[in-house]
């Protein structure tokens, strides 16, 4: 990295200082991993959230042993000498001071105590250090809790959305389905994110939007016509479930998101709140 963007050490301080406090409120320890029995500690967590019927995990050994080696980040969680959660991510293109975080998961016995949140906070502090302006990374935007996650409790910024973006994946989570995402970035000096990782962000009300897409009365997708610039997409309470009990339901909404959600942000439309009833509120502009 260039030695000439330079880190005010404040900024560094308060970084790692909401990392460490982000650590102790989840009951874990943070820290970077680079040897093999952490990584393969890894593939065996990654396998158990995500590969559950005995499926190949999603990473391997050899592939963070490369990511680490080549200075990026793996960092992993332990409760005591357990790892209950990891994640990691590869440097961008060069000159773009940005890392792309690919994977984060936590084991579903820790759910719920803010070890994700951990995890992230502590690698915007390592993001810092390595003198990096942003973070990018993808999740699925049908799943309210994630995108009110990144969204809200992150205050990561939505800049893309894309359709399949891996390609059909039969994984626990995904289920065969269509794998659309949507694309957001942390700038991590902005003071929105300081404050939400400090845990001191002020909460967004939605703006007032007329409805889109809403949920119907045998629980799909429905559309709706309206000429408003400020719009409302809501999701269903749970895709995952979905995807298992009615797949042919499940992907009426993913095509139902994707038209809309999704067709918006390709037309320069912008993301401006989402709340905790699982609804997106989307600017479409001057010109909807």
């Amino acid at each position: 990295m260039s030695t000439m963007h330079t880190v005010p050490q404040s900024a560094a301080q308060d970084a790692a200082d909401a990392a460490r406090a982000a650590a102790s409120d989840a009951g874990v320890e943070i820290r970077l991993l680079s040897t093999v029995a952490e990584f393969a500690d890894v593939a065996r967590l990654f396998q158990s959230i995500w590969a559950s019927d005995g499926s190949q995990s999603p990473v391997n050994v050899e592939t963070l042993r490369a990511i680490s080696k080549a200075g990026s980040y793996v960092g992993g969680a332990y409760e005591g000498d357990d790892l209950v959660g990891a994640c990691f991510g590869f440097f961008a293109a060069p000159g773009r001071r940005a890392l792309h975080s690919h994977i984060a998961g936590v084991s579903e016995r820790m759910r719920g105590r803010s070890v994700g949140f951990a995890l992230k906070v502590h690698q915007r502090s390592w993001a810092i250090d390595q003198e990096l302006d942003e973070i990018s990374w993808t999740f699925d935007p049908l799943i309210s809790r994630n995108a009110y996650f990144n969204l809200v409790k992150l205050a990561a910024t939505p800049v893309a959305y894309h359709s399949n973006f891996y390609g059909q994946m039969t994984d626990t989570l995904n289920g065969g389905d269509d794998t659309d995402r949507m694309l957001v970035t942390w700038y991590v000096h902005d003071p929105r994110v300081a404050d939400a990782c400090r845990g001191t962000a002020s909460a967004v009300e939605a703006p007032a939007g007329a409805d889109l897409l809403t949920v119907d009365a045998d629980l799909g997708p429905a559309r709706h016509e309206t000429a408003a610039r400020l719009v409302r997409v809501s999701l269903p309470r749970d895709i995952e479930t979905l995807r298992t009990t009615d797949p042919e339901r499940a992907t009426r909404w993913r095509l139902a998101v994707r038209d809309t959600l999704g067709s918006l942000l390709e037309q320069g439309a912008e993301v401006v709140s989402f709340d905790r009833t699982g609804t997106y509120t989307i600017d479409r502009g001057e010109n909807p």
